[in-house]
């Protein structure tokens, strides 16, 4: 099977991807694809770059091209789990396959912004207000090469609450991956 992760900013999409590896799958992100191309280009990577050279790639290659990339790495009979959706090409590229299922990680946005201040990556936003404004460039855009997160949530599959302890996430992600058995 194959589990796609999306949310907004801070919800626990890489707690959820973590917990899928030590249960056997193997991990991809789309946000690698871009790590590389800035990495190649040597320069500093920064959520701001990922969201510039992300909608770039989009755009030069269309808006799927994340997505076709990690395809590419997908043997079949194994278990996935990808990380980093963020615009609905992508979802409509890996609904391609009959085993993909799309799970948006939900969560309240105070409890985001201390889980962003704690894990400290990339030069995440440590205001309140830098948050909000930088989800609220994430959230929607009318260029469909740009991250389109609520779009993401409407045609997820499945919703996981993360607001409370890491052991309940754990227990709604097994409940999940039994339902999909």
């Amino acid at each position: 099977m194959i589990i796609g992760l999306t949310s907004f900013l801070g919800a626990g999409k890489t707690t959820v991807a973590d917990y899928l590896v030590k249960k056997g799958f193997i991990f991809h992100s789309l946000s690698d694809v871009i790590r590389e191309e800035i990495k190649s280009r040597g320069e500093e990577i920064t959520r701001e770059r990922l969201q510039e050279v992300g909608t770039e790639l989009r755009k030069n290659d269309g808006p799927a091209v994340l997505a076709k990339k990690i395809m590419e790495k997908l043997k079949p009979k194994k278990n996935y789990v990808i990380d980093s959706i963020r615009n609905p090409a992508e979802i409509e590229e890996l609904k391609k396959r009959d085993d993909f299922s799309l799970v948006f990680i939900d969560a309240p946005i105070h409890v985001r912004f201390e889980r962003i201040k704690a894990r400290k990556r990339e030069k995440d936003p440590m205001t309140f207000g830098d948050f909000k404004m930088a989800e609220r460039r994430e959230l929607e855009s009318p260029d469909s090469a740009s991250q389109q997160l609520v779009e993401c949530r409407d045609m997820a599959e499945f919703i996981i609450h993360n607001d409370s302890t890491v052991r309940k996430l754990h227990k709604k992600i097994n409940d999940l991956l039994e339902g999909l058995k």
